[in-house]
């Protein structure tokens, strides 16, 4: 297990020092030619709708094309995942890939309708999101080894939210009861706005959740945050600790990330004009300072680079599933 998840770690070290853009010509002079359709895979309210937003309207400043975003909600993200992977490879459709859709998702559906791997091409990562574990405010525990202790007095009585079966939010939490030796009961939304909402108002007591998108709620006491699931301590969430200052040190969870893909056989001039544009965004200050009041850390990166970060993560999330005996009819 320890194995497993410090290569977590490993590539969430690997994925800040990613920043360099691909240095071309403009080799893709018409391009955009018209509205670029975003597909975000899951409903409006989120940290991937955030980042989508924050990162398409820069993109229409500098094209002078609209890039709307389309929220796909379903099934984990594959629905809009699937969109995508059929769409026209003409650089006008693209994918917020995530680590759910792009990775967990097709290991735990038995005939996933498209192979991540094959049938999307990388253009950059976005962002490396931080999971927080939150807990409803009314919860008598104000620390993880005093959420831990309340748990196991109580086998299966605290249920805890996600996106849906295989999203970082299920992964996240399958580990730290993996760890931490409790039993909750797991309900799944087809989003994650949903889930927040049923937090806030104690319907659900426990989820590890987006920072950026809870954060709010945690500095007006409507939420308690117990533990920042990264290595290091959260400029938003300065008296946060870490699982590991926590009491967890084994515990390495899964970052989430974000990023674009467009279609398989999308032609490269359109990749590396769309690349080069995204690296500009992500690394003007005033973006960087954005995201980061949101609680998210721009990275961009190459095509190759966000590539092999696909296929690591991939045989990692594989080997995890394994030894977290979650398997397709387990998440039905």
């Amino acid at each position: 297990m320890e194995n497993i998840l410090s290569i977590g770690t490993a590539f969430l070290v690997l994925a800040i020092t990613w920043c360099a853009p691909v240095r071309a010509a403009d080799t893709a002079p018409n391009y955009p030619s018209r509205n670029i359709r975003f597909v975000v895979t899951y409903v409006p309210g989120g940290g991937t709708d955030l980042v989508a937003r924050q990162v398409g309207e820069r993109l229409t400043e500098a094209w002078g094309q609209q890039v709307i975003i389309d929220n796909r909600p379903g099934a984990g993200g594959i629905i809009g995942t699937e969109i995508v992977a059929n769409a026209s490879p003409d650089g006008h459709t693209f994918l917020l890939g995530t680590s759910a859709g792009m990775v967990t998702q097709p290991l735990l559906v038995a005939k996933a309708p498209y192979d991540p791997l094959r049938a999307f091409a990388p253009v950059s990562l976005l962002t490396v999101d931080s999971h927080t574990l939150y807990v409803t405010a009314s919860l008598p525990v104000s620390n993880l080894k005093e959420l831990i202790a309340y748990a196991k007095s109580r086998p299966g009585s605290l249920s805890y939210g996600s996106a849906g079966p295989g999203s970082p939010n299920h992964m996240n939490m399958e580990q730290f009861k993996h760890v931490a030796g409790i039993d909750l009961l797991h309900v799944p939304y087809k989003g994650s706005a949903q889930s927040m909402t049923d937090l806030v108002a104690g319907r659900i007591q426990v989820m590890w959740g987006s920072t950026a998108a809870l954060v709010q709620q945690a500095k007006n006491g409507k939420l308690k945050a117990l533990a920042v699931g990264g290595p290091q301590r959260l400029g938003v969430l300065p008296d946060v600790p870490t699982v590991a200052e926590a009491g967890l040190p084994k515990l390495e969870l899964n970052m989430p990330w974000f990023s674009i893909f467009v279609p398989a056989k999308t032609p490269r001039p359109i990749i590396t004009k769309i690349n080069a544009q995204v690296v500009r965004t992500l690394t003007d200050p005033e973006m960087v300072k954005r995201l980061e009041g949101y609680g998210y850390d721009a990275h961009s990166s190459t095509p190759e680079e966000l590539g092999e970060l696909l296929r690591k993560e991939y045989q990692r999330v594989k080997a995890l599933l394994s030894v977290l005996k979650i398997s397709p009819e387990q998440t039905q």
